[in-house]
């Protein structure tokens, strides 16, 4: 009876799973317990006989198993992988159709210690011009597009330090790189990546939270740092190239009575230098988002005023907007997603900052196929329409986009 209790107890002890709480330890050790004196009673002998399977205090405070299991370890890092392969064909001028790798994304994040975080994103593009020149051209060009430790009190305070997709807007903090995150194959042209409307990095502090609001949950972010490079559409990474920091601040609410609704807004402040001259840049934004994929309603507006120093009579709005829709269709098993998106940018030819930035009217008709839980397959068709001396532009576009 003794080997087949302590095969019985072995046997049991390797279905464990090694974290779980001393507690259910306690009540499979009883059960055994229980177990084994129903055996001695069916083959005659006395209960007392049996020696209890529950564990003495000096046994059940030496279980350095499974306490080591139950503390978490630290740093815990897990990583997440994002890609898309695409297919295009425009009537665009110069432009050739044919297939293109799309980036190759991964996400990190590790837990420091219960309170400190560390997220991390980095991007492989490919090169046009690989293999040329002399050293010749790599294959792909590295980017780290996020580097964030943050600190969290509680809900109500979180301060990082970091490189950020800037907060002042919803879908740059959204839908980050790795097309499979968002419905559509291309971002709103606003906030593209590598665009010099929004800027779109940023590389400082922000100080953010949530908080209750009698169940409006108002979240905020507020943030200070570097501005635009000397190449606007970049941030600045190695450093600010002027004393004039850039903040920000963002609030937005997600009412508990309105599941899916998201209303907030923006500003952001900076001077920007180039070719000798400053322009402080005001940025004012707002969004409002309606999740519930029946229906996705995503719309957002922007101002971007520019003033040059000693020069008040030059002075600049630019403003850009765009709304999306979509439709998870109630058929096949909720795959299908059709969308639409009309998008608009408004650029004074004057505006020395934006010099070269093509005005938009366009719009974006397409259709999502989900494959599985972690690949969609997506058809877009887009008619961009610019200022007047450029052609409009049609283009059709298929994109695969998976996580993984």
């Amino acid at each position: 009876m003794k080997s087949t209790a302590l095969c019985l107890c072995v046997f049991l002890s390797l279905l464990v799973p090694r974290n779980l709480q001393a507690q259910n330890v306690q009540d499979l050790l009883a059960r055994i317990e229980r177990l084994e004196r129903r055996v001695a009673e069916l083959e005659g002998k006395p209960a007392e006989a049996v020696k209890p399977a529950t564990p003495t205090h000096e046994e059940a405070t030496h279980t350095p198993a499974v306490d080591a299991a139950a503390q978490p370890e630290f740093p815990s890092l897990h990583i997440a992988g994002f890609s898309d392969v695409n297919f295009s064909g425009t009537d665009q001028p110069g432009a050739r159709s044919g297939f293109t790798e799309g980036q190759f994304t991964l996400h990190f994040s590790s837990a420091l210690s219960p309170r400190v975080n560390f997220f991390g994103e980095m991007t492989l593009s490919a090169r046009s011009d690989a293999g040329l020149g002399s050293p010749a051209a790599t294959g792909f060009n590295a980017e780290v597009e996020r580097s964030i430790v943050r600190f969290d009190q509680s809900d109500k305070l979180k301060v990082s330090f970091g490189r950020y997709h800037t907060p002042i807007n919803y879908w740059n903090t959204a839908f980050h790189h790795g097309q499979w995150l968002q419905t559509t194959v291309s971002r709103p042209e606003m906030t593209q990546f590598g665009g010099r409307f929004i800027p779109v990095h940023f590389v400082g502090g922000l100080v953010e939270g949530a908080l209750p609001s009698r169940g409006l949950n108002l979240n905020y972010n507020v943030g200070v740092g570097n501005g635009r490079s000397s190449v606007i559409n970049r941030g600045g990474d190695a450093g600010d190239i002027n004393n004039h920091r850039a903040w920000l601040a963002t609030v937005f609410v997600r009412p508990d009575q309105l599941y899916g609704l998201q209303v907030g807004g923006s500003v952001y402040r900076d001077k920007i230098s180039t070719d000798g001259r400053n322009f402080p840049e005001w940025i004012t934004s707002g969004h409002l988002v309606w999740n519930r994929e029946t229906p996705e309603i995503i719309a957002e507006i922007a101002n971007i005023n520019h003033k040059e120093v000693n020069r008040p009579e030059s002075e600049w709005n630019s403003r850009a907007f765009y709304i999306q829709t979509a439709y998870r269709l109630p058929i096949a098993q909720k795959l299908w997603k059709p969308y639409y998106r009309f998008e608009y940018i408004h650029i004074p030819r004057s505006d020395v900052v934006f010099q070269g930035v093509p005005n938009l009217a366009g719009s974006v008709v397409g259709l999502r196929y989900d494959i599985s839980t972690f690949a969609a397959l997506k058809f877009e068709y887009r008619n961009q329409r610019r200022q007047a001396g450029l052609p409009n532009i049609n283009g059709g576009f298929i994109q695969t986009s998976f996580t993984f």
